[in-house]
């Protein structure tokens, strides 16, 4: 079944490539409004002209309203209509394809003019381009947030050269250049801040319209909208693998996969279209050899009323509508579903795997506890620790180094690292030892066997062969992690898993702070791949997988669904993966499913709605008990319901 009008599997026009116009607003509001009203314009003119002409009919109020005067007016409203549709109709013939609603609708409406029911002829062409007309709004509408990206696709960069900062086309910026970013502007592409600050709206990315303040050599991402001050920032990526250029090419590309629901309508269709079509000729002729007062006419008006009644617009138009939809309210969520077809993946997981750092923690090591003896202060005893964590280049070290201690900073010399242990150096005339529990044995350095309990990362000082105290390094929870597990628990899923590179303790103690069934920690890629493909095995499994780094990227492709997070996650996993999660709150995990399943649920009821009025009406007609005024409402009315039913997903809350 063709649906040229409103191509929904064709993001990729002119109106949505990114070629429109950059007036300023009242301008193109007011374009927006006149194209709008010449769009309704035909419909409009043949409604006037109809009622107009039904008013004559019914009070005989001027008698030369007759014969070809009577034929000519409906016509001209006929044609303010059907003449699109005539068209559409003929151009699939002629490219070989027959049986579309377009052929239907031409057919049906033509035969109403040959029997002169000339109203309702007019009648049934007018209400299925009301019905078109509606349809286009509703896609518009659903392409609301596409728009809204596409609004904020940068189209300028101020870069650096030649002693001047230059307006170019972002696609022609380097990696490595620095760019100008003034307030209010969108950052054209993805790259570091040089400036002390800057604060960005990133709703566009993110779907939070909560303001984003970044400090110096921090990621900003093309699309966010510069807040307060110029700013300079030194690019990382090409306009083509930037933030905002991804997600265009996620969402433009998302209806390109179909959901299993949406490709079998479209072949039943086609198989459908030519049977209603030889049915209604069927129904015309064959009562002659059956029927004693056969009427020619008025089986021939039974056969319309089918043809229009079967029509399958309603299930074609509100079902990749119900899809896109979905589609629409997720990603303004700050959720990307790579297709339809995930949509409908989502609402059968029923098992969770998830990795730990980066997905319900924040990927970043903070100072959890600082223990010290009595013969320093805590102030002491950190700043000789990070005296020496200064000559160390570990993430440890630089969690460590943002720990905001009193006093006067302290220099280490002659720092030498111990491989696999930790440093020796010495400050203020000290030898000090900063490392692991192997460091302080090696060195005949006693350590408290409390220590032996702690789970969390746990870097030792020693000062002067005496052991000084010790502080826990640990990566911080999001802060939605626990309202996500309960979403998502509440949400149907019977199990959730943590799978983690991370140590199985440090594992272990996320996963009951979280109430997560069970976990294992210490795992490698191919031992979280081997985890998840068992899994799978069970019976009636639906795995999803959440991950954010390269090497989650195996288990993200075997598993049913892959969900990365899209703001950390590394590019390879947000390639693989095939939900991402804009906002890196795995909260956003619960509403995707109920997103997916809401979409569902719509698309079907759409189905039964159109089958059963269908089915009801169509025997009414085949017996001579409907008019073609039911028959309108079987097929436009219910498509109109449809559409309707498809846009609540647009108004839907999901918190």
């Amino acid at each position: 079944m063709k649906k040229k009008k409103v191509n929904l599997r064709d993001l990729n026009t002119k109106e949505h490539s990114g070629e429109h116009s950059h007036d300023d607003g009242h301008n193109h509001s007011s374009s927006e409004e006149i194209s709008n009203f010449r769009t309704y314009l035909p419909a409009i003119f043949s409604f006037v002209i109809l009622i107009a002409g039904i008013a004559i009919d019914y009070f005989d109020a001027f008698p030369f309203f007759e014969s070809w005067i009577r034929i000519v007016w409906y016509t001209v409203a006929y044609i303010a209509v059907g003449f699109p549709v005539i068209r559409e109709g003929w151009n699939s013939i002629k490219n070989g394809d027959f049986f579309t609603e377009f052929f239907l609708m031409s057919i049906a409406t033509l035969g109403a003019f040959a029997i002169g029911e000339y109203p309702e002829g007019v009648a049934v062409m007018l209400f299925y381009a009301v019905g078109e007309l509606f349809q286009s709004a509703a896609v518009n509408r659903a392409k609301g947030n596409i728009k809204a990206l596409l609004d904020v696709r940068p189209n300028e960069a101020l870069v650096y050269r030649n002693d001047d900062f230059v307006s170019v086309s972002p696609e022609t910026v380097q990696i490595g250049e620095k760019i100008q970013v003034r307030v209010g502007e969108k950052v054209p592409l993805d790259g570091i801040l040089l400036s002390k600050k800057g604060s960005f709206n990133t709703s566009a990315l993110t779907g939070e319209s909560k303001p984003d303040t970044i400090a110096y050599g921090d990621t900003v991402f093309a699309g966010s909208i510069n807040l307060d001050g110029v700013i300079e920032i030194e690019t990382t990526k090409e306009f083509k693998d930037s933030s905002i250029a991804r997600i265009l090419d996620l969402v433009q590309n998302a209806t390109a996969r179909k959901s299993k629901t949406e490709l079998f309508i479209r072949k039943f269709a086609r198989v459908y279209t030519p049977i209603v079509v030889f049915l209604a000729i069927g129904l015309t002729f064959l009562p002659y050899f059956f029927v004693d007062d056969y009427v020619f006419r008025d089986w021939l008006y039974r056969a319309l009323i089918f043809l229009v009644i079967s029509c399958p617009c309603a299930l074609v138009i509100s079902i990749p509508l119900g899809y896109f939809g979905g589609l629409g309210a997720a990603s303004r969520n700050g959720i990307l579903f790579k297709g339809a077809s995930f949509l409908d993946a989502m609402t059968k997981v029923n098992t969770v795997v998830m990795d730990k750092t980066g997905t319900v923690t924040k990927g970043v090591f903070k100072i959890k506890e600082v223990v010290n003896n009595s013969a320093f202060t805590k102030a002491e005893f950190m700043q000789y620790l990070m005296a020496m964590e200064e000559q160390s280049t570990h993430p440890i070290a630089k969690a460590i180094l943002e720990y905001k201690a009193e006093g006067a900073d302290l220099e280490a010399t002659e720092v030498s690292e111990v491989a696999g242990k930790g440093l020796k150096g010495t400050v203020n005339s000290k030898t000090v030892l900063v490392g692991n529990k192997a460091l302080m044995t090696s060195n005949s350095i006693e350590v408290p066997s409390t220590t032996n309990d702690i789970v969390e990362s746990i870097v030792m000082v020693a000062i002067d062969k005496k052991f000084a105290g010790y502080v826990t390094i640990a990566d911080e929870l999001k802060g939605d992690a626990h309202q996500a597990i309960k979403q998502i628990r509440d949400s149907g899923i019977s199990k959730v898993i943590m799978l983690s590179g991370d140590k199985d303790s440090i594992t272990q103690k996320i996963s009951k702070e979280l109430n997560i069934d069970w976990a294992k920690g210490g795992m490698l890629p191919e031992d979280k791949l081997n985890e998840v493909e068992e899994l799978k095995k069970q019976p009636n499994a639906r795995v999803a997988f959440i991950g954010d780094g390269i090497n989650d990227a195996p288990v993200l492709a075997a598993s049913d669904v892959g969900i990365a997070m899209g703001g950390l996650g590394s590019d390879v996993a947000i390639e693989t993966a095939d939900v991402i999660i804009q906002t890196d709150q795995p909260s956003k995990i619960a509403r995707a499913i109920k997103i997916g399943r809401s979409t569902r649920r719509i698309v079907w009821q759409n189905i039964g709605l159109a089958f059963g009025v269908k089915a009801i009406v169509l025997i009414l007609g085949a017996g001579g008990l409907a008019t073609m005024w039911e028959a309108v409402f079987a097929d436009v009315g219910v498509a109109l319901l449809a559409i309707l039913n498809a846009i609540r997903l647009q108004r839907m809350k999901w918190n």
